[in-house]
């Protein structure tokens, strides 16, 4: 029987190139590679099926990077902004290690490697500056890459996630949510769970037929040893806030019951000045996918306001 969610791959991948971008793989070291989606214009087409792209310009406009979450690969995540981006913006939306087709045989599973490995990816494309918009687990990377590479990340965007996840912060966001483990959360291995997860992650009930959601399971949760591993690196036990020189800009759905809003009104004031915060109303966790049009001019104002005063 056909898998649905599969079976609109091609259709997704076709309105990806319709918009702009290309996907290209990036090979950052013997066993890691990196999938992208990368602005078209930046690789060649190849004339023969069997032959690879290569790396043929620097993307000439300025570079927003799209960073996805726990539950689904790059293009899934952002699949509403991309179209809303590529006329003013080079846009690369990465697949990070265990999604889509980014595989690495080193045993590191910290969203530090995450950021570090995306990082080299991004230079071996050609990204010198760019700005960074991560929501939930790609928001934990997005941090940690603007840490370590500041030079390279100008700003950030950051929807429904956190700096770090603490010992306590994930004890106490499970309990609410009433799950027992992180992997219970967000790796669901049932219809009923990936049902538990949507109604957390959404903030209007979502409804798909049974057999949408078992295909979904098949398509979206491979990896799931490795992606196991991933939560185990996410969780420290003492954070401390760096003192970032980027401008961040904090945007939230204004019911998330994963990463609450009063959770991002602490983080604003612990970041401090160069930080804003703006919630969207009748939103969850999800922001990106449930208000697609709203949130879209939320990030086009901060990308505008943010080039007119530093370019």
């Amino acid at each position: 029987m056909v898998n649905l969610v599969a079976a609109q791959r091609p259709l997704l991948h076709g309105l990806m190139k319709m918009a702009g971008i290309r996907p290209y793989t990036v090979e950052i070291e013997p066993g890691t590679v990196m999938s992208f989606w990368v602005p078209s214009e930046t690789i060649t087409k190849p004339k023969k099926k069997e032959e690879k792209p290569t790396i043929a310009a620097k993307p000439s406009k300025p570079i927003v990077v799209l960073v996805h979450g726990f539950a689904a690969e790059g293009i899934v995540t952002w699949q509403f902004q991309v179209g809303a981006l590529t006329k003013k913006y080079a846009v690369y939306v990465p697949d990070l290690l265990f999604f889509g087709g980014s595989v690495t045989d080193k045993a590191d599973r910290t969203p530090r490697f995450q950021a570090e490995c995306l990082a080299r990816a991004l230079r071996k494309l050609g990204v010198e500056k760019c700005i960074v918009v991560g929501f939930s687990y790609g928001g934990m990377v997005a941090f940690e890459m603007a840490e370590m590479y500041p030079e390279m990340v100008e700003g950030m965007v950051i929807s429904g996630s956190v700096l770090a996840m603490s010992d306590s912060l994930s004890a106490a966001s499970l309990e609410h949510l009433g799950f027992s483990s992180s992997s219970d959360l967000l790796l669901p291995t049932s219809v009923k769970g990936l049902k538990a997860l949507l109604s957390v992650a959404a903030h209007k009930k979502l409804w798909f037929p049974h057999r949408l959601h078992k295909d979904f399971l098949e398509v979206m949760f491979s990896n799931r040893k490795e992606r196991g591993e991933l939560l185990e690196g996410l969780i420290i036990s003492n954070t401390t806030t760096p003192n970032f020189p980027q401008r961040i800009h904090l945007l939230w759905g204004q019911n998330d019951q994963i990463f609450k809003l009063e959770l991002a009104q602490n983080m604003k004031e612990e970041l401090g000045d160069g930080t804003t915060l703006e919630s969207i109303e009748k939103a969850g966790h999800l922001v990106q996918l449930e208000r697609p049009c709203v949130y879209n001019r939320c990030l086009k104002n901060f990308l505008a306001s943010f080039l007119a005063k530093n370019h």
